[in-house]
């Protein structure tokens, strides 16, 4: 059972999309730190609460710029949710894409997926 299945459209909506996108984030953060094999099932589960969570986002929101960004990002999630194998750091720039999608969001970016070392120029 998805654990979202309740969340109505109505209720999605009256949060802030910046909140919005901090509680996929936060979805997202989870599935990306299941890396183990053994965590292969419940990094799919909490993918498809991811795509749950972003399908409600894409439902409620009617910028269609926003909505052409968010159906594409849903589109690396699916890719992650049906390889074969765990890519963390495909999770964490996934991740770290959405969170730039608003200033608010973006905030956060560093702390729960920074730029690697090599792309900052550490």
């Amino acid at each position: 059972m998805i654990q979202h299945a309740g969340l109505s459209p109505e209720r999605w909506r009256t949060f802030p999309l910046a909140q919005q996108l901090i509680m996929v984030g936060n979805e997202m953060l989870r599935s990306t730190k299941l890396c183990e094999p053994d965590d292969a099932g419940r990094r799919i589960n909490s993918l498809e609460r991811v795509l749950a969570l972003v399908d409600l986002t894409i439902a409620v929101n009617d910028r269609a710029p926003l909505r052409r960004e968010l159906l594409r990002w849903r589109e690396v999630v699916a890719g992650l949710y049906v390889a074969s194998e765990h890519d963390a750091s495909a999770h964490r720039a996934a991740l770290r894409a959405l969170l730039l999608l608003t200033p608010e969001s973006a905030k956060q970016a560093e702390f729960v997926a920074p730029w690697p070392a090599a792309v900052r120029g550490n």
